[in-house]
This record gives structure tokens, C-alpha cells and sequence, in this order.
């Protein structure tokens, strides 16, 4: 998949450099554009802008105030190369939200260095849930490696929401995002409220959350907070007609209406003591055993793997 970077130039020199210069990036592609067709930059969404200040013909400070406007490009990393020397045009950069200022004097070389780490942290930034700021999956599998390897004893709560797809369907995604928010902060304020700063929360997606945490720590009482917090504030997310019931009804298919309780929080918990696990997958699938029996109990509940071998 190619990452597209636009070069604001009118000259062609700078965008064929780069072009030279990451000819061994296959996945990168250079393409230069006039300041004057700005509405291309609006409307196709680059992965970088890069803007050669001393060749366009206007305020390049205003140029960013402009693709800045756009809601859609707010996310776009900005690079400003120019000749210019002054504070004050680095200082209206940067509250302008430009994230790098490069010197001209610096070389193609010192550029070249700048958007490779760009696309470093962009990588890095991907491996991030964008609703709830938590790590990834890569992140959740890389922590978990570590401690194996470290033949560290530690403990995984691996939670997700019960009846969550019904409650989408009946109360829509933007709903749902919000829920799945709360249950973000709801996990994190329980699993860090405690002196310990070995501890880890991650996203693996949807509803389905992750926290590992130190062989020390009371997971039983981390599990009961989470609980009772979500339980008292999840009602906020529901129709006073839907609680008073202590369910809500959607429409099947088949045009017969369908009774779910109220979206709860199921937790399973595996103990992992040295040796008990030769790999990640192996902790996974003892966590989604787990789980799945404290799904069979009625509302929000936790269960524990404590099996030695």
C-alpha cells in the first residue's frame, strides 16, 4: 500500500530528491503540488505534507492555518523547510500546528532522517486504539512475551461486555463508542489505583480489553472494582424505560421482538506462574476458557484459572 506525501513546491527540485533519496522505499510516494491547488490537499488526505516555504507564492503560515481548518486533516504530519531564521516564524509554526520546522541549510540528508521517524511513530501510533488511546494488540503480545521470557509470574484479566453487539443495534455506534470509553477508564482508574507501576492495559478491539498485572497484586479485589464501578455507571448509558424493565427489546429478523439483560462485564482471570505456559496463544486460549464461564453467570462476573500445570 502506498503512502502518499505531498510536497507544497513550485519547483520540481525538492520532490525529485526525495524521490532519489527513498528510491529503496517502494511503499513511499512523492508527489509534488502547487500552493494554488490547496482543495487537492483538502481532499485527498496525504500521510505527510511537506511545504518548501521559499519557493511558494504565499504566507506559508496561512497555508497551514488553512489545510488546519479541515477537520479530516488535522492528523496530517506538517513539515515546514525553509531558509528562514527568525523566531518569530518558527514560533507561529508551532503554535500553528506544525510539528517540524527543518533548516534548508541542514540538507536533504537531515530531511531524509526527519520523515523516516515520522513514519516510524506513525507505525507505532497504529498499533494505538484511536477511541480508547489504549495499546494495541502488537503492544498487548509484546508485553506479554516479555514477561514470559522474563519467566516473571504475573496475572491476566482478559474482560469484554455482554450483550454489547444488541445494544449497538438498539441504541446505535456512537452509543456504543461511548460505552466502550467508559469501560476503557473504568478498567484503567481500578487496575492503576494501586502503588504497584508494573501494570499494563491494552485494546484488542471492540469490546474486548486486556490488564496484566504484577503476581502481588489482589486481582480479586481489582476484578470486584471494576465491577461495581461499571455496574453503577453503566446505567447512564440506557433509556429510564429500559432500566426500570432491566432489559431492552430489538427485532429479529424474523420480526419477533428479542429480550436482552442490560450490557454487563464478564472477566476471566488466568495465574500465570513459571512454566506454566510455553508461548502467548497458550494464555489466550486458557483466558477465553475462562471467560466464556463467567459469561454463562447472569449480569457482571469475574472467574479464575488457578491451575498450576
Amino acid at each position: 500500500m502506498f503512502q502518499e506525501i505531498y510536497v507544497i513546491d513550485e519547483h520540481v527540485e525538492l520532490t525529485e530528491e526525495l524521490k532519489e533519496k527513498f528510491i529503496e522505499h517502494g511503499n513511499l510516494k512523492f508527489k509534488r503540488i502547487s500552493a494554488n491547488d490547496i482543495q487537492s490537499i483538502l481532499k485527498n488526505l496525504p500521510q505527510l505534507i511537506i511545504i518548501n516555504d521559499d519557493t511558494i507564492n504565499i504566507d506559508s503560515i496561512e497555508l497551514c492555518k488553512q489545510i488546519r481548518t479541515n477537520e479530516d486533516n488535522n492528523i496530517i504530519p506538517i513539515i515546514v523547510v525553509s531558509s528562514k531564521q527568525d523566531k518569530e516564524f518558527k514560533m507561529d509554526l508551532a503554535k500553528n500546528y506544525v510539528e517540524y520546522y527543518v533548516d534548508k541549510m541542514m540538507g536533504i540528508e537531515y530531511l531524509y532522517y526527519r520523515i523516516r521517524n515520522i513514519f516510524r511513530l506513525l507505525v507505532v501510533n497504529r498499533t494505538i486504539s484511536p477511541l480508547t488511546g489504549l495499546p494495541g494488540n502488537v503492544q498487548i503480545q509484546t508485553e506479554l512475551k516479555k514477561r514470559l521470557l522474563r519467566k516473571e509470574k504475573f496475572t491476566v484479566l482478559y474482560l469484554d461486555l455482554d450483550n454489547f453487539k444488541a445494544y449497538n443495534d438498539e441504541y446505535g455506534f456512537l452509543k456504543g463508542d461511548e460505552i466502550i470509553k467508559f469501560t476503557a477508564k473504568s478498567i484503567l482508574v481500578n487496575v492503576n489505583n494501586t502503588e504497584k507501576s508494573n501494570m499494563f492495559v491494552g485494546h484488542i478491539g471492540g469490546d474486548d480489553f486486556v490488564a496484566i498485572l504484577d503476581s502481588d497484586v489482589e486481582y480479586e479485589e481489582i476484578c470486584k472494582k471494576i465491577i461495581s464501578e461499571f455496574d453503577k455507571k453503566v446505567r447512564y448509558f440506557f433509556t429510564e424505560e429500559d432500566l426500570n424493565r432491566g432489559y431492552f427489546k430489538i427485532q429479529n429478523r424474523k420480526g419477533k421482538m428479542e429480550h436482552f439483560p442490560l450490557t454487563s462485564i464478564s472477566i476471566g482471570v488466568v495465574v500465570v506462574d513459571e512454566n506454566r505456559f510455553a508461548n502467548v496463544l497458550e494464555i489466550g486460549e486458557v483466558g477465553a476458557q475462562v471467560k466464556h464461564i463467567a459469561k454463562k453467570h447472569k449480569g457482571s462476573c469475574y472467574a479464575i484459572d488457578r491451575r498450576k500445570h
